[in-house]
């Protein structure tokens, strides 16, 4: 039988790492990584020649003219972005046709050879200048494949790739995510391209070493292993990628999904998903938009287990975030506000019974900080107490652990009671970065809490409980 590995909170036990002399356990997050994480939600926009030919994989051959969006303004993106929630937005710069959307030196495929903005136009540029003016976050998607550019095939489009990452951040940088797809197709001669990724990795860690990039292995962030927004119920920030390459060679897509339990880098997951059916604007499409409820639910499935939601909104042939997609988003954010506003666990007691004695401890759990944490040391019996201001109806319960240490719970168990009898219980393995948890809305003067199995002794940075729309309750 495993040992109980429970944790007893002392007296005055929310302090900082630094108060504590606690060191991080396994991996852990690098500065970037950290900073990355925290920002919970961004955009997506797939926008290129596919948007005005309803291709979702270009061939290549389109001629530079298709691309002529009427009424271009990444001011709008950002406007809506930012009723989103949205804290970024990461553009496919170049997709798997290899066209370019801004004027690059190293391809004749580009916007320059558009009739858009008489060929002068710049949509990263554009970009760049909207997310600095409405204080979001620019990230940016680079495809290696390249179905037109004559040198794909051959060991110089390598160096044809490095130059087009070095443009692209010495132009438009900082970026807070550089995006490497896995696909690997035939060029326009017929030749499959053997990627340099060591040289591309260096590369990326010489001109913008604040920069994490996301592929199926990373070396910062991974791909969670599907396209339908969700993490795996147990979401470990750690994987062990030895012997394995990017695209067809990488880990099981369940593995992804899960991350491994003792792996040995900290590589953690985030969730690509399409507000619509493809990746690319299709006017088919415009009556298949992703309702508030149903981003709700990707978000509790993505953000609430402890990964990233990157959510793609692909603009129309206008340029712009179609009506229908921007009325979603709005919606969106209006449920996260009016259902995560009131935590009831703030001013609440909170106490721990460990060594036959009851602790009061401090609110720091409810703070919202992750530099204040709980430490939990390891007891035979012990449980934290979080008793309300009088009976509340609860149906969602978050947790979060200080990840900067590392990620040490393996599984927990929160009881809910009402006058000393027990209402419901509730279970679950990993929690990272953060976890929520829903359920049938039950009443409750009071939630405990254990730590059922740990790697490490268990540190949790913050408790909340809400009452959300019963039609919110995910499945």
């Amino acid at each position: 039988m495993k040992k109980l590995l429970t944790a007893a909170f002392v007296v005055a036990a929310c302090l900082s790492a630094s108060a504590q002399n606690i060191k991080p356990f396994g991996p852990a997050p690098s500065p970037r990584q950290q900073q990355w994480q925290q920002l919970d939600f961004y955009l997506f926009t797939h926008f290129g020649p596919n948007t005005f030919t309803d291709l979702e994989w270009g061939k290549g051959t389109e001629h530079e003219e298709v691309f002529n969006p009427t009424q271009l303004d990444c001011r709008q993106w950002c406007r809506v972005a930012k009723a989103a929630g949205a804290k970024g937005i990461i553009i496919t710069a170049k997709h798997h046709d290899g066209f370019c959307l801004w004027p690059t030196k190293y391809s004749n495929h580009t916007v320059a050879q558009s009739k858009w903005r008489n060929g002068k136009g710049d949509v990263l540029k554009e970009l760049s200048d909207a997310c600095k003016e409405y204080g979001l976050k620019m990230g940016i998607y680079l495809s290696p494949w390249d179905r037109n550019h004559p040198k794909y095939g051959t060991a110089a489009y390598n160096t044809v790739f490095v130059n087009m990452m070095k443009e692209v951040v010495h132009r438009y940088g900082p970026l807070f995510e550089f995006w490497w797809d896995g696909a690997n197709g035939e060029g326009p001669n017929g030749k499959k391209q053997v990627y340099e990724w060591h040289k591309f990795e260096a590369t990326m860690r010489s001109i913008a070493p604040n920069t994490p990039v996301f592929s199926d292995i990373g070396p910062d962030i991974r791909w969670v292993g599907n396209e339908s927004g969700f993490a795996g119920t147990t979401n470990w920030n750690t994987l062990d990628t030895a012997g394995f390459t990017r695209g067809a060679g990488g880990p099981s897509q369940d593995t992804l999904n899960m991350g491994n339990v003792n792996g040995h880098v900290w590589i953690p997951a985030e969730c690509d998903v399409s507000i619509r059916p493809g990746w690319f604007y299709h006017a088919s499409e415009d009556g298949q938009v992703k309702t508030p409820e149903q981003l709700f639910q990707l978000y509790l499935k993505s953000v609430g287990r402890g990964a990233n939601l990157l959510l793609n909104v692909p603009p129309d042939r206008r340029g712009l975030i179609n009506e229908n997609d921007s009325a979603a988003l709005v919606g969106f954010r209006q449920l996260q506000d009016q259902n995560f506003e009131n935590n009831l666990a703030v001013g609440a007691t909170i106490t721990l019974f460990a060594n036959n004695a009851v602790h009061n401890i401090t609110n720091e759990l409810t703070d919202g900080n992750t530099a204040s944490f709980a430490n939990l040391a390891p007891a035979e019996t012990s449980a934290i107490t979080v008793k309300f201001n009088g009976t509340q109806t609860i149906n969602c319960i978050q947790l979060q652990e200080p990840t900067q240490l590392g990620q040490r719970v393996k599984s927990f168990a929160i009881s809910i009671k009402k006058n000393g009898s027990k209402g419901y219980s509730i279970s679950g393995t990993t929690i990272g970065k953060k976890r929520i948890l829903t359920f049938p809305s039950v009443e409750a003067d009071s939630i405990t809490i254990t730590v059922t199995d740990a790697k490490a002794a268990p540190l949790i940075s913050d408790i909340a409980a809400y009452k959300i729309d019963e039609g919110l309750v995910g499945k």
